[in-house]
């Protein structure tokens, strides 16, 4: 988290990612063990551990919650600020008992959420190459796609694959770039 580094008054989906990205860092250390169902349940309980232990980094009056001061406090510690309503947007976002404060679960919840969406990403660029014209050229053209979809058994006019990029080509130049089929793919 601390090679992240935030200017100004970036937006709060930006600093839900660091608070998403600070699980990460400390997942990727952790040693993979053979799929037995003690094993799971060992790395079940080394995961929650790892996220207790990142949520006490938060939880500086250690009362198990996290106010939107503790977030602000925390971020600020990392030379990163953020406005109390920033903080208090993020507090609001992600708590699910209307108590005002993230508790465990809630952030627990959070960090979960951001294991499978790396999944996603990798699922997403998977299919985006598949797509695209030649590969790694970064774009997917209507007759790539007209292609693909062939393959599928999903036979479209060229027209309408010109008609189905630009729907979400976002710069109009009749193609799709990663981050706009991202995009299709997400919403």
């Amino acid at each position: 988290m601390r090679g992240m580094y935030l200017k100004g008054d970036k937006n709060v989906s930006e600093r839900r990612f660091l608070l998403r990205s600070k699980s990460s860092n400390s997942s990727q250390s952790s040693p993979r063990t053979p799929k037995s169902s003690k094993n799971i349940s060992r790395r079940n309980s080394s995961r929650e551990d790892e996220f207790r232990e990142v949520f006490r980094h938060f939880d500086t009056d250690n009362d198990g919650k996290i106010s939107a001061f503790e977030l602000r406090a925390y971020f600020g510690s990392i030379g990163e600020h953020m406005s109390h309503e920033d903080a208090q947007e993020i507090v609001d976002e992600l708590d699910t008992d209307g108590d005002n404060f993230i508790n465990f679960e809630d952030f627990k919840k959070l960090l979960m959420q951001k294991e499978g969406s790396s999944e996603e990403d990798e699922s997403i660029k998977s299919a985006f190459e598949m797509y695209e014209l030649e590969k790694g050229c970064g774009r997917i053209t209507p007759k790539s796609l007209q292609r693909v979809l062939s393959r599928l058994g999903d036979s479209k006019s060229y027209d309408e694959c010109v008609t189905m990029i630009q729907v979400y080509d976002i710069d109009g130049n009749g193609e799709l770039d990663y981050h706009e089929f991202r995009q299709m793919m997400t919403t």
